[in-house]
């Protein structure tokens, strides 16, 4: 894609219009993104999408042709594609690193601009910061069911072309090992898994026909053996493998029951090594309740693609801190009920015993007054600072971006959740594993 100044909502370019006409485009700004609910039952979230979203930030300037379509549209005016033509995004984020576990309330991230940039930068970051936290989230649910037990993302054919490769790549910061879909292995170097589908036996002759046919060209495929008798499946598979059958796949049917009569076959065959994959439309309630039946590995699709019910992380950017007409910044919010804001730029931290977190800690106030409160806070209550600069003058930090980035986040990932109170992993609705407390510096 040469652009992704496009990919959002048209009052942003109409809002920026009427900002130049007046003056207040350039005023400094600084806006949070943040969310208020993580959805019925659930106690933690995994902030994920950030490498994508620097990587989008590179691309934020506006083709000729767009530019001209705002024009025809009359959208912008001739002064505001002026500036367009020579944009590049020149302010600072703040965040949580991709990989964090995030809760309610807590900025995870901020940005520092112009009213002009940072409005620019609104649509894009809640696109891709709701979507890919969501499948993180359900990602590290899943995955955590049984950590000895791979789970691999398959949910390529369940959406949006371009959905599917954001949705593998979170997968991967939650948790998964491997996905199907392959711009995903080509663009993050995602290990690739696959093994065959109804439609490949079924064009064969025979079922015999069609397994000879995968070890022929690879001795370890993993073969599907439900699409006619189960049994007779398997005798076929061992016998052609030369009793080195590598995997067997079930799709179909009581997985967990299945699953029990294909290991005690394949054990009488002594194929004791074989490994059992389930796919179908598993969720983490699902691969909890097969933690008793003999499966190796699990390709899940729709569920996890959707967030396992909860599809958004309901993030939302709002604007906490402008520059007045004398160059002071000024604390602004949102007053309306039900929707109401915090105003200022928050410091947030954890408070931390034993290699374990205790609460959460977001402060707000002037700059002067939140730098005092650190000074006298910090090493007392042992706090861990969770907004680190990754985007200064506009420049991303690379090493957050592309595969690097990715393997970062998966990484991090895996070693902050061992920082929380054991009943985050507890699939029972419940209240976020640490409470969040909103404190006023002065």
């Amino acid at each position: 894609m040469e652009s992704t100044a496009f990919l959002t909502d048209m009052y942003e370019y109409s809002m920026l219009n009427d900002a130049m006409s007046d003056g207040s485009a350039f005023r400094k700004c600084v806006f949070e993104v943040y969310t208020r609910s993580l959805g019925p039952g659930r106690r933690y979230g995994v902030f994920a999408g950030l490498g994508r979203l620097l990587s989008a930030l590179k691309d934020m300037k506006p083709t000729g042709k767009e530019l001209e379509f705002l024009l025809s549209q009359k959208i912008i005016s001739e002064k505001t594609a002026k500036w367009l033509e020579g944009f590049r995004f020149t302010g600072t984020l703040r965040s949580f690193l991709e990989g964090d576990i995030y809760f309610p309330l807590s900025p995870v991230m901020q940005v520092e601009s112009s009213y002009a940039e940072g409005l620019l930068l609104e649509t894009l970051s809640l696109s891709i910061l709701n979507y890919d936290s969501a499948v993180a989230s359900a990602a590290c649910r899943m995955s955590h069911v049984n950590p000895k037990r791979p789970c691999y993302e398959m949910g390529s054919r369940r959406m949006n072309e371009w959905a599917a490769v954001a949705a593998a790549r979170a997968a991967i910061v939650g948790g998964f090992e491997g996905t199907s879909n392959m711009e995903a292995g080509l663009l993050y170097g995602i290990p690739l898994i696959g093994t065959s589908a109804h439609s490949f036996t079924l064009v064969h002759d025979s079922e015999k026909q069609a397994f000879e046919a995968q070890f022929k060209n690879n001795k370890d495929s993993t073969v599907l053996v439900d699409t006619f008798d189960v049994k007779k499946a398997i005798a076929s598979a061992v016998k052609i493998a030369g009793g080195d059958l590598k995997g067997v796949r079930i799709d179909s049917g009581d997985l967990g029951s299945l699953a029990r009569e294909v290991r005690a076959e394949l054990d009488a065959l002594g194929a004791s090594s074989t490994k059992i994959t389930v796919t179908g439309d598993l969720d983490e309630y699902a691969l909890l309740s097969l933690n008793s039946a003999p499966v190796d590995a699990c390709g899940i699709g729709t569920r996890l693609v959707t967030g396992s019910g909860i599809p958004t992380s309901q993030m939302v950017y709002k604007l906490v801190e402008r520059e007045d007409k004398n160059g002071k910044m000024q604390p602004v919010s949102k007053k309306s009920a039900g929707k109401s804001t915090y105003p200022y730029a928050k410091s947030v931290y954890r408070s931390m015993k034993d290699g374990k977190y205790l609460e959460e800690i977001v402060v707000m106030g002037s700059s002067e007054c939140k730098e005092k409160w650190e000074k006298s806070h910090m090493e007392k209550d042992n706090l861990v600072p969770m907004l680190h600069v990754v985007a200064k003058e506009g420049k991303p930090k690379e090493e957050l971006c592309g595969k690097e980035g990715l393997l970062r986040a998966r990484d991090r990932c895996k070693e902050e959740i061992k920082k929380f109170p054991d009943q985050i992993l507890s699939l029972s609705p419940g209240e976020p594993v640490i409470e969040t407390q909103m404190l006023r510096a002065r």
